[in-house]
């Protein structure tokens, strides 16, 4: 197999698809199902040892984090907690041959059932499970530690949970500074450490701006915070502790590492949304697509779609819909369904739960249709071989 210099890593409620592309990015050809038809809500990649990773599972499978080292061609299994499959292989013998079940103790036991989110960074692979649970491992994801002091934080006895349960769905560091580190969590908000992880502080604060005053949340238990359903959340190129996040209530922008959050809505359609992207160099350009509202369908406003891009930070945005269904469209984008990849132009890409996944390779002014008719998409990030300069492991 000729490798290539981009890969799409897609997670869907019915496995993960990789989608390769061309150096020029024009064609594209997509691999799998992967993973034995687990749902997969995050997949991420090491370009310097080629390693995969796809981490997913739910109530009948239990969690649990896939793992290739060959591009995908094989791939092997690492079960972290237990699902009803292992009752029903506990009571019969047929059943447990099927699914190759052995019975051996899983280091979780029933702590958590799926795994939300996927992070490499420093050497360290970060899993955030549901419920809200991190999760480290220093040998590849061969094995795993829990962060206890996340979840012993004081205010663990308040979190909340989004609609989709209380799920610890990003995970940010400083490419600079390995003890540095971000989380999100739906609905408790953004928890960060200085320290590697052993103490960690609840960063929701908006600023003093006039803009943010009298601010209506629906998921704050009071004025003066952003909100505590955060959806997505990405650190900005360069030395500062930028950050964007896209939250239930709109895109807010922190320019000290979440400490404060300022307004960065003026000129959306929408405050309602799930992700947010950062161009690799600027950090000033990010992306979302807004959506029409919680309530109100969560499809694009007029059932348009766009995704929307701004230059200055937050402060204007415009619209990109070239290339995107202008009619009938009802799909929704995920909160890890954006990715990106390292080129000249930038690469930005999106998959919806109608199971399409659009790129736009002029960052974000004109947009292409790369993969069609997969699952319900519930995650999109590019690993990007050739603009990192990495050696291509060898199959």
């Amino acid at each position: 197999m000729t490798h290539p210099d981009l890969t799409a890593l897609v997670g869907t409620t019915k496995g993960a698809f990789l989608i390769d592309g061309s150096t020029d990015r024009a064609t594209w050809s997509v691999r799998g199902p992967f993973c034995d038809g687990w749902s997969i809500g995050h997949v991420v990649a090491d370009p310097a040892s080629g390693r995969i990773w796809a981490g997913g599972g739910g109530d009948f499978f239990g969690a649990g984090i896939w793992w290739s080292t060959d591009h995908g061609q094989t791939w092997d299994l690492t079960r972290l907690t237990k699902g009803q499959m292992d009752d029903w292989a506990a009571n019969d013998p047929d059943f447990a041959k099927m699914m190759g079940w052995t019975g051996e103790p899983l280091p979780f036991e029933d702590a958590f059932t799926d795994i939300w989110s996927l992070h490499f960074a420093h050497g360290v692979l970060y899993a955030g499970a549901k419920p809200a649970t991190l999760l480290r491992s220093t040998d590849f994801g061969q094995t795993w530690e829990k962060v206890d002091a996340l979840t012993e934080h004081p205010s663990a006895k308040d979190w909340n949970p989004g609609a989709a349960g209380l799920v610890l769905h990003t995970i940010v560091t400083d490419p600079h500074d390995a003890k540095k580190l971000w989380v999100g969590i739906s609905a408790a908000g953004v928890f960060a450490s200085e320290d590697g992880g052993a103490t960690w502080e609840r960063r929701n604060r908006m600023t003093n701006a006039a803009a943010c005053e009298g601010h209506d949340h629906p998921a704050a238990p009071s004025d003066g915070e952003v909100g505590h359903c955060v959806h997505n959340m990405m650190r900005a190129p360069g030395d500062g502790d930028l950050l964007y996040q896209q939250n239930h209530h709109g895109v807010w922008r922190s320019s000290d590492g979440g400490r404060s959050w300022d307004d960065a809505n003026a000129g959306l359609p929408s405050t309602f949304g799930f992700p947010i992207r950062v161009h690799p160099r600027d950090p000033d350009t990010i992306w979302t697509l807004p959506l029409n509202g919680d309530s109100a369908g969560r499809y694009p406003p007029d059932a348009a779609a766009a995704v929307w891009r701004s230059r200055d930070g937050g402060t204007s945005w415009e619209d990109g819909r070239n290339g995107l269904p202008q009619e009938g469209c009802f799909f929704t984008v995920l909160r890890q369904a954006m990715g990106g990849d390292q080129q000249d132009p930038a690469g930005v890409y999106f998959g919806s739960n109608s199971g399409s996944v659009f790129g736009s390779f002029d960052e974000g002014d004109n947009w292409h249709e790369i993969a069609r008719h997969l699952p319900t998409i519930l995650s999109v990030e590019v690993v990007d071989y050739a603009a990192q300069n990495q050696p291509l492991p060898l199959l």
